[in-house]
């Protein structure tokens, strides 16, 4: 499988639109009398009416209610309801067949695969699209921040505590950094988003001891639930800083850190920075691409590629029902992507991810 090498020229042919949408729920309407459940989370009613359920990352929440509900006015007989509860929650009701499909930014470990059960088929494993993960802060007149290595890692770790650190300072001549302690903001519950955040920190910060994945044993700082949960600890915390993907931040106007990546350029978190963290990069039989620290020139240093997990064997009508919608998602949903500030995938792989998906079948 080939993936296109200037993937940042394919993603970005001209400037990104702001971000205009409010995002919207859209989860199913209460049952009418009458429906009749023909399996976990889907529902056939005289009317013709097919209820879909979801659940796992947060990260591409946004991205995903925009999709689901959009595609309602496509398919107003299509009604999709989607939990933002963690990628580690996500698998785990997917494994359980809870859900008619799971969604992870952290690809899944074979640990988890092993639970897969055999009676639905062959697991399936595809990307959506790509995301960022940003150092978003709440700091009193400080509209302009860079982080050099030293620093974001020193802030990870504990070994910085308060924000008029030297390796703070250094780097930012002219602002005025107060005393005020720093607080940081970690998720508590099983996180795709904290395995792309860890999986980073490894790769850059020497001294991290903590390793990565899901979930880890914080060496500091306070925990919250879900890149919402995160985004309002920052917002309600005076010296506070945490991870969150970068639609959450811009969502709620937190100030965002510039970062300093391998290149040891500091980069402003754009859509159109960290798509060029996958220039060059080719997914795997999985469909997987790991850029823990991006070495182009230019590239944002955080990003990731986000998942969504399926049975190869559904009954019908679920079946084709998923099919359609996320060969919709993929193809019409390009535009609701970048202005909510995510990366598309390339054509190249998208035509890759239908064909997989396209071997979901009805029994």
């Amino acid at each position: 499988m080939r993936f296109m090498k200037n993937l940042n020229s394919l993603l970005f042919p001209s400037s990104l639109i702001a971000l205009t949408a409010v995002i919207t729920s859209c989860a199913p309407s209460p049952s009418t009398p009458g429906t009749q459940v023909t399996a976990p989370g889907t529902q056939v009613t005289g009317g013709g009416i097919v209820s879909i359920s979801g659940a796992g990352a947060s990260a591409p929440n946004s991205l995903y209610q925009r999709w689901f509900s959009d595609y309602r006015k496509v398919k107003p007989n299509v009604q999709v309801s989607y939990q933002s509860i963690g990628s580690g929650a996500g698998i785990n009701q997917f494994l359980a067949q809870t859900v008619d499909f799971g969604a992870t930014d952290d690809p899944i470990k074979e640990k988890d695969a092993d639970k897969f059960p055999k009676e639905r088929g062959k697991m399936i494993q595809v990307p959506t699209t790509g995301l960022f993960v940003v150092f978003a802060y709440n700091l009193q007149g400080v509209k302009s921040l860079k982080l050099s290595r030293e620093a974001f890692c020193g802030i990870a770790d504990g070994s910085i505590k308060t924000w008029n650190d030297p390796a703070i300072i250094k780097d930012n001549p002219g602002v005025t950094l107060p005393s005020t302690p720093v607080t940081f903001v970690f998720r508590s519950d099983g996180s795709g988003t904290t395995a792309i955040f860890t999986n980073h920190l490894t790769k850059a910060c020497p001294n991290w001891k903590a390793g990565a994945g899901r979930s880890i044993e914080w060496p500091t700082g306070t925990g919250a639930r879900g890149n919402e949960g995160v985004t309002a600890s920052i917002t309600q915390t005076t010296g506070g800083i945490g991870y969150v993907e970068f639609t959450y931040a811009r969502e709620n106007k937190l100030e965002m850190a510039t970062l300093q990546n391998k290149a040891g350029e500091f980069i402003v978190p754009a859509p159109e920075a960290a798509a060029k963290a996958f220039d060059g990069e080719k997914p795997n039989e999985k469909f997987v691409i790991s850029v823990p620290d991006p070495a182009g020139k230019g590239a944002y240093p955080i990003v990731s590629l986000t998942y969504i997990l399926l049975y190869e064997n559904y009954p019908a009508p679920k079946g084709s029902t998923l099919r359609e919608l996320f060969t919709w998602a993929l193809k019409d949903g390009k535009a609701a992507a970048t202005e909510l500030g995510f990366i598309p995938l390339p054509d190249s792989l998208v035509a890759e991810v239908k064909a997989k998906i396209d071997t979901i079948v009805e029994k």
